[in-house]
């Protein structure tokens, strides 16, 4: 539907991709990250070059970048290179579809028409092989490995008008309104995703620290074998340096009394280092809201300053809402509690949001038109906001903090690759230092400039190898 609105409706802005290339960039970890049942030492990210044209031949390039989470985006008894594969497959067909997409418009309406349209016979191809009948790829995994091919659209939109991309979510450049897209349609008649951000944008924003389920916490827990690298490896250290203010706790879910004792070990940690915001992650693997509630209930008599310290609780339950209609209300009844894994979408958003479900976790690894989408609906329907981070390094970084300046967050941003790879964006931060480094509890964001997500992509001296695949004419 919206390929055809584009076309009935177009302006002499719409675009179209006509090339890609496609990179890996794998990144070691200097220390391992643990959530939920998983420990990661390494990640992927997949970087997307895209050349898109107008009506009359104008051409430009947009650059987008995400990290492969296999452990995050599917859970699974798998073996992790089996998962891996699945990824970089599913990616390869993604950059030749992209280019065959004939469908013009504004990137909103480019990308939506390809995630409704191209993306799942994609995955039904890849969850054809033999490996993965048993245990199919799911759609958040297709998701990430969609997501730079999205981001590189968007950015490469704004890059040949000239114009921020942010600047260009309204009616001058796109075909329709938001009624085109969500649901209740008369909700959004007239409405365009600008009317959905905040007015003022901030360029500095406050910085969530990850305590990983191995992080230690104090020296007594150093065994030796810890990098010595220059960066911190306590958590009073990272608070001390980097001006800490907020701190996101990986919890088990399946363990009450660890995970309570973390978050109050933790808590406890911040009072010390006048820190005053926590938040709970249990990374999906929780069944019964009982099990959050007996935490936070015990805290609330406990610990109650530690308990008024944690700000929201994040995705406790399976992800799969369709399968796990788990009525939430009890647990939202005692903190703000935000959809991640289950937010692919608005329309998920929507059901979250019946089952009490209060706020909601965008990720740019979902695509920029998806978590648009998604800021939109929930908005509209007073949930509160968060940006959360997959560990996102060098380009990932930029759209990561752009979504949570515009947003409006119920507190700044997650972000903690400095934490586990710093030196993988080393090529960046000497020209967006503020970004790479959280100083005095934020990131600074005033580096970015000019069009597109403001990358300066040119100015960043990063040597990429060939692209692993390149469809299209680039020229």
């Amino acid at each position: 539907m919206i390929g055809y609105v584009a076309r009935a409706m177009s302006k002499s802005t719409d675009i179209r991709p006509v090339a890609v290339e496609l990179y890996f960039l794998p990144v070691e970890m200097r220390v391992p990250l643990k959530f939920g049942t998983a420990v990661n030492t390494h990640v992927q990210c997949v970087r997307v070059r895209m050349t898109v044209e107008d009506a009359n031949g104008g051409r430009a390039v947009g650059w987008g970048e995400s990290p492969i989470s296999e452990n995050w985006a599917w859970p699974s008894a798998l073996d992790v290179p089996i998962r891996t594969k699945a990824h970089v497959d599913l990616c390869h067909l993604l950059a030749e579809a992209w280019v065959n997409h004939d469908v013009s418009g504004h990137p909103m309406e480019v990308g939506h028409a390809f995630l409704e349209n191209v993306l799942h016979g994609l995955l039904d191809q890849v969850n054809q092989r033999d490996e993965l009948k048993d245990e199919p790829m799911p759609h958040l995994a297709a998701l990430i490995c969609c997501a730079p091919f999205d981001m590189a659209l968007h950015d490469a939109f704004g890059n040949l008008h000239n114009v921020e991309t942010y600047k260009t979510y309204n009616g001058d450049y796109m075909n329709t309104d938001l009624s085109a897209y969500l649901e209740p349609a008369e909700m959004f008649a007239g409405k365009y995703p600008q009317d959905f951000f905040v007015k003022d944008v901030p360029t500095a924003l406050p910085a969530w620290h990850l305590v990983g389920g191995v992080d230690l916490l104090d020296d007594s827990e150093r065994t030796g074998s810890e990098p010595d690298d220059g960066y911190p490896v306590v958590l009073p250290d990272w608070i001390e340096r980097d001006g800490l203010n907020c701190l996101k706790i990986k919890l088990r879910g399946n363990d009450k009394p660890w995970d309570f004792d973390r978050i109050v070990r933790v808590g406890t940690i911040a009072i010390a280092q006048n820190v005053d915001w926590l938040t709970a992650d249990f990374n999906c693997t929780v069944s019964e809201p009982e099990y959050v509630n007996d935490i936070l209930d015990r805290l609330v008599i406990e610990h109650p300053r530690i308990y008024g310290m944690i700000l929201y609780v994040e995705q406790p339950f399976p992800y799969d809402l369709g399968k796990h209609r788990v009525d939430v209300h009890s647990v939202a009844a005692r903190k703000p509690l935000f959809m991640d894994e289950s937010a692919h979408n608005w329309k998920l958003v929507r059901l979250g949001r019946s089952l009490g479900w209060s706020g909601v976790a965008l990720k740019t690894c979902k695509t920029q038109t998806g978590a648009l989408l998604s800021l939109c609906w929930a908005k509209a329907h007073g949930m509160t906001l968060m940006v959360q981070d997959l560990t996102n390094p060098m380009l990932a970084q930029i759209p990561h903090c752009l979504l949570a300046a515009h947003a409006g967050t119920i507190m700044g941003v997650e972000t903690n690759s400095m934490q586990f790879y710093p030196a993988a964006s080393d090529a960046e931060e000497k020209v967006h230092p503020g970004l790479y480094q959280r100083r005095g509890g934020c990131v600074d964001l005033s580096s970015l400039s000019g069009s597109g997500f403001g990358m300066r992509v040119d100015e960043i001296s990063r040597d990429l190898s060939e692209p692993v695949a390149a469809f299209g004419d680039p020229s």
